[in-house]
């Protein structure tokens, strides 16, 4: 896995997106709290960074991409409100390279997009690479174990749809009909959050490390009922963070829609059992 694309063979136009949970304090996206854990300020939301990407996958796939496509996408570098960045892709068999940077040339993310299930997305190789968690070393994730599942019916509000094109970074006439872009799709899985990581320690603060959508028979809409199936897959530790891997999996009427795959990253510096 390359950080680096080369050579470039598109590039996307620098686009300022926008922090809009800035107003949630105690979390990582509120200025006070995100400063005093040692970032630039409260951070854009990770999922955010997904759409920006999508005019040139369904560019590569074909409007399809919604129907079958992935996105897996792994954070270098969080981003502070209104911060420019750019899109990068190289390639599309059996992936396209994606990468992202900011003005100065910082790379904030990097991953791959497919047309289909892709065995080798970026996500992948992230997680079989991180060695598991020794669980004398847990402390927030001390009650969660490998294999915890749950399950969860959820919907996305169209309004709240309606509301994130109003910012969102690339638009696309689909979105009016109620498909969700990625950012929406991971907001959907993370209201089965407590079926997943819901006996983490409180309080901690946590972020995304790594977002992956992948839809198996879309698209995904605003609307519509589904059952969330969550799994913990895997629990690893760095100096700073303890993490989960869990995924979501949409279903409706028995079929599978989609799959939203979570790296979560609870900063050790936010919880007083690491005080």
């Amino acid at each position: 896995m390359s950080d680096a694309l080369a050579p470039e063979t598109w590039t996307g136009p620098f686009r300022e997106p926008r922090n809009m949970a800035a107003e949630v304090k105690g979390s990582i996206h509120d200025d006070a709290t995100a400063t005093r854990l040692g970032f630039r300020g409260g951070t854009v939301a990770g999922s955010v960074h997904m759409d920006q990407f999508v005019p040139h996958l369904v560019g590569l796939y074909g409007d399809g991409w919604f129907e079958t496509g992935g996105l897996s996408l792994y954070f270098v570098q969080a981003t502070v409100d209104r911060e420019e960045v750019q899109a990068r892709a190289d390639g599309g068999q059996p992936h396209a390279r994606l990468a992202m940077i900011n003005r100065a040339g910082a790379l904030i993310c990097t991953g791959t997009g497919s047309g289909g299930p892709d065995p080798g997305a970026e996500l992948v190789g992230r997680m079989a690479g991180q060695a598991d968690a020794d669980r004398s070393r847990l402390r927030i994730l001390a009650p969660i174990r490998v294999g915890d599942v749950g399950e969860a019916r959820v919907v996305l509000d169209p309004e709240r749809l309606k509301k994130h094109r109003e910012i969102i970074t690339e638009d696309l006439p689909c979105y009016a009909d109620g498909v969700l872009p990625p950012s929406q799709a991971v907001g959907l899985a993370h209201q089965a959050r407590s079926a997943a990581v819901g006996k983490a320690a409180q309080p901690h603060v946590g972020l995304f490390g790594a977002l992956e959508v992948q839809h198996l028979a879309g698209p995904l809409k605003a609307g519509v009922e589904y059952v969330a199936r969550t799994r913990i897959l895997k629990l690893t530790e760095s100096p700073k963070t303890e993490n989960t891997w869990h995924d979501v999996v949409f279903s409706d009427d028995g079929r599978d829609i989609a799959r939203v795959l979570f790296y979560l990253r609870f900063l050790k510096g936010s919880s007083p059992l690491w005080a």
